[in-house]
């Protein structure tokens, strides 16, 4: 395969960037698309020229670094799979290529198609845990838990943090990504004590951190490479009502 690439470059958060357009020679149809990118790599570090800074590390679909914008498609052309585990034979036929980072005020871009997601680690930090005392491991059977509620943590749980719902969405709200941890926690017995103290944190962090407000468009549903629902978002916004009016004052601006 002979593609043009047209690659976001930027040198930092106060750079203006802009695109580069690359040649692509020769390129398998059998190689990922993150091995395209380390091809393409090696040739401008043969021309002395500056590589193009990505972010990745497992390549498997797990670690959720891979985060890039393809044909302005987060992740790529595929549902239910992150960039890393696209392949060539995946976009046969094209012969340009567009390729940008995740576009969010809250995802300020330090090189090329890094971005910085930190803001995501801090509402994490906010409440995404259970801090109490749960003891040693206990026998599987001695908490008995609904198997709806079991499925549907474990399908939050999935979550792997890569932004793609943020990016797509065109308020670029982390409402997803939050309504997840929090539902992922708010389903199990450990995490009730800290239930709605949890969902008002995250929120507040979340707010804090210039994300944008939930507009109910779904794409972030549609974005996302392990299928979350936004169905946890109305368990979100349920739980926020309820904490806002029995734990403390605060001004609800998610629903």
């Amino acid at each position: 395969m002979d593609l043009t690439l047209h690659v976001w470059r930027q040198n930092g958060p106060d750079d203006k960037g802009r695109f580069e357009t690359l040649p692509a020679r020769d390129i398998s149809e059998h190689m990922s698309f993150l091995e395209m990118l380390d091809v393409v790599n090696e040739n401008l570090i043969k021309d002395g020229k500056e590589p193009i800074a990505f972010d990745h590390d497992c390549r498997e679909g797990i670690c959720g670094t891979c985060g890039l914008m393809i044909n302005g498609v987060p992740h790529g052309p595929l549902n239910l799979t992150t960039a890393c585990q696209i392949h060539m034979r995946h976009l046969k036929g094209a012969r340009e290529i567009w390729i940008e980072p995740w576009r969010a005020k809250a995802f300020p871009v330090i090189k090329d198609l890094v971005v910085d997601r930190s803001a995501m680690d801090r509402i994490i930090e906010a409440g995404g845990y259970v801090s109490i005392r749960t003891g040693s491991a206990a026998d599987a059977n001695a908490t008995p838990i609904e198997k709806m509620d079991v499925d549907m943590a474990m399908d939050s749980a999935i979550c792997i943090g890569c932004g793609a719902c943020i990016a797509a969405c065109p308020n670029a709200s982390s409402m997803l990504f939050t309504a997840a941890k929090v539902a992922h926690l708010g389903r199990l017995p450990q995490g009730q004590p800290e239930r709605y103290e949890r969902v008002l944190e995250m929120v507040r962090v979340q707010d804090e951190e210039g994300f944008g407000n939930c507009t109910n468009h779904g794409a972030c549903q549609n974005a996302c490479p392990k299928g979350i629902s936004v169905d946890v978002i109305a368990r979100l916004n349920r739980d926020l009502v309820k904490a806002a009016i029995t734990q403390k004052p605060y001004e609800i601006s998610a629903v």
